[in-house]
């Protein structure tokens, strides 16, 4: 069974925001190929959803996984859907992050 992979606003939002940070560090080229890399990621959890590592005591549902260690993925997995709750990268603090969302 397939997955269907769905993108939350805040998550695009972090990916663009991932974009422009490595454009401005690196150049264009580099920051397209990464993120884009990150999305392709994310939607290979369409095949094998429940890797990564459980994280209830941050958020209920939550799954930890990471992408060339640098970036965190953040996602629950519902009925047929893995639903991307964060794209975090650079040491950011994902579970302060997560938890306040899940309280608000």
């Amino acid at each position: 069974m397939n997955y269907t992979v769905v993108f939350s606003p805040e998550a695009e939002e972090q990916l663009v925001d991932l974009y422009r940070y490595i454009a401005a560090a690196a150049s264009p080229d580099v920051a397209a190929r990464y993120t884009e890399a990150v999305v392709s990621y994310c939607e290979s959890l369409c095949v094998f959803p429940l890797r990564g590592t459980m994280r209830d005591d941050v958020r209920p549902g939550l799954r930890i996984t990471n992408y060339r260690k640098r970036t965190v993925i953040a996602f629950t997995v519902a009925d047929d859907r893995v639903y991307i709750l964060g794209v975090f990268h650079g040491g950011q603090d994902y579970e302060t992050i997560l938890h306040d969302e899940a309280v608000h």
